[in-house]
């Protein structure tokens, strides 16, 4: 309705068929009802919320940054700061503070699993197996044949991926770099799946250990891990055989 009002005027001008009106006011209705349970599921939503901030003394002393940078959809829940909200509820953790986590993502990580749920896997690879985002290795006689993510979904892994996807999206040099790096040699949607199961396992690690969020800039990601594997092992075959700079060849006049 981008036009003038007698523009649109006009454009509702029509031959008035029965048969096209009966259509349009069923899909009026149908339009109704469903935003009526939008705003009667937003209501539960806002009612369950509100019992989880400022409501434990010892939680109502938690306060987090705010996040001006994070954009607000328009659909988002309304009345209700879902930083502060969320940062209560799993006792102090800022997931907020991860680059690409939506207020959707939030509330679908509430909604999903909450806290309690983390603690049901032992380690970051159980939660990710689960999520359905941890490569399946079929290892054969000590060769792998196959890597490939196993198929299925369900809306937690939907929610990072998304939320990996829009990381895809952004200039800053944590996770975007990370993205990138898989996107440039195996394509966008290796790089989504990817991204997605490094943010399961930082949110993992963020919930159960209640450790804060570092930036991926202090991770070394698979090659420089290789690197320095590499260079480790070169320097124990140095030590063992008590190799000189005149031995490696690096002696210079």
């Amino acid at each position: 309705m981008q036009k003038i009002k007698e523009e649109n005027a006009k454009a509702l001008k029509g031959n008035n068929r029965e048969d096209y009106l009966f259509g349009l006011k069923q899909e009026l209705e149908s339009y109704q009802f469903y935003q009526k349970k939008i705003a009667e599921c937003d209501k539960q939503i806002g009612m369950f919320l509100k019992t989880q901030i400022n409501t434990d003394p010892d939680k109502k002393k938690l306060k987090t940054s705010d996040k001006t940078h994070k954009r607000i959809n328009k659909n988002a829940h309304k009345g209700i700061d879902l930083n502060q909200a969320s940062y209560q509820y799993f006792g102090g953790v800022d997931l907020m503070s991860i680059e690409g986590m939506s207020h959707a993502t939030i509330l679908s990580i509430i909604s999903e699993i909450g806290p309690e749920g983390f603690h049901k896997f032992e380690i970051a690879k159980h939660f990710t197996s689960w999520l359905r985002l941890a490569p399946n290795n079929k290892v054969s006689g000590g060769k792998l044949l196959s890597s490939k993510t196993p198929k299925g979904s369900n809306r937690l892994k939907i929610a990072l991926r998304n939320a990996a996807n829009a990381i895809g999206n952004l200039k800053d040099p944590h996770l975007s770099n990370f993205f990138n790096r898989v996107c440039y040699r195996k394509g966008r949607t290796v790089a989504v799946s990817a991204t997605a199961r490094k943010l399961a396992v930082i949110l993992w690690n963020m919930v159960v250990k209640q450790v804060p969020y570092k930036p991926p800039t202090e991770y070394l990601f698979l090659d420089e891990k290789r690197k320095l594997g590499i260079v480790k092992r070169i320097r124990k075959q140095i030590d063992k055989f008590a190799l000189t700079n005149e031995d490696l060849g690096l002696v210079t006049d």
